[in-house]
Formats: C-alpha cells, structure tokens, sequence
C-alpha cells in the first residue's frame, strides 16, 4: 500500500497534556486531499509491578473522561528527556510508593492510529517493594490496592477493568 502524501499541516491548540494539529493528506489511489486531525501527546508506560508474593499492585483513581474511579495499573506520561523505563519506575514510585530491581519491557501499543501519534509501553516490575509514601501530582487522587497475581485478568474478564491500555498491557503479560 502506498503512502499518503501529507501536503500541509496547521497547530490548532495547546491543551497541556496534548496538542491538536490539522494535516491535509492526499490519497494515493485518489489524489483527492483530505483534512485529518491528530492529537500528539507524549508517550505512555504502563506498570504490571509483582511484589515477592505474587501480589500485583492496582491503582483505583478518578477519571474525568468517564466520571468515575477505574481499577487500573499504575502509569503516566514520558517527560522531555526521559526514557520509556525511567518513566515507568517514576511512575510506580510516585502512584504506589512501590519500586523495583527487575524489570522488563513487555511490549508497545499506538493507543488510536487513527487520531493519535504517541505510543504506550507496557512494564514488568518484579519483586516490587514498598518503599515510602506516595507522591500525587495535586490532579491525582490514587488508592492502592495489592491483589492476587490472578486478578488483573479476572478484573478484565469480569468488566471491573476495562481502561483499553490495561487490558493489551494484560495481553502483553500473558504472552510473554
């Protein structure tokens, strides 16, 4: 399949968390030019954190897209200058308190190719730790929750669990 040929793009607005630009695009087979827009953010990691008793740690926060508390995993955005691993240990330790030696990069989603750019990877942190308080950003409100290694799944399976990231980072778990 041949490319589409993007032949301008235009910012339209600066939300934080996310820019929004507007790309024309021509369609190879056609010709025919087309407005699509895009949502860039910054990468994503997931955490799938196992403490030295199969316990996993969850997440339960508030979520603003769907007005309620979700049952997820820990995780958050990439910073400027970071990588994807050093991300994810930041985030178990600021969301959790808990941290980790041993870890594994499971595997890496694009969340919506259709309207986004970024990527979302997915980590395994084994024999995480407890090792101090928490440290919320003044927008989280996050309580800890230490479950059964079997959880995650049937969390998933029973609907209790289902933030789309979570659930490939459970795939990624599975499989690997």
């Amino acid at each position: 399949m041949s490319q589409w040929i993007r032949t301008a793009s235009a910012p339209l607005g600066d939300f934080r968390v996310f820019t929004l630009r507007e790309d024309i695009l021509r369609s190879p087979r056609t010709g025919t030019e087309h407005s699509y827009y895009v949502i860039e953010a910054p990468d994503w990691v997931n955490v799938i954190a196992v403490t030295t008793d199969e316990q996993i740690v969850l997440i339960r926060q508030h979520r603003a897209g769907t007005g309620h508390a979700t049952l997820e995993i820990p995780g958050g955005m990439v910073d400027p200058g970071e990588t994807p691993l050093e991300a994810a240990r930041r985030e178990l330790s600021e969301e959790t308190g808990f941290v980790s030696d041993d870890w594994t990069e499971l595997g890496r989603v694009s969340p919506n190719p259709a309207i986004q750019s970024n990527s979302c990877f997915t980590f395994l942190a084994r024999d995480a730790r407890r090792a101090g308080p928490q440290q919320l950003d003044g927008t989280e409100d996050i309580a800890v929750e230490l479950h059964h290694r079997e959880a995650l799944h049937e969390r998933i399976t029973s609907g209790e669990i289902d933030h789309a990231l979570v659930v490939a980072a459970a795939y990624w778990w599975k499989v690997s």
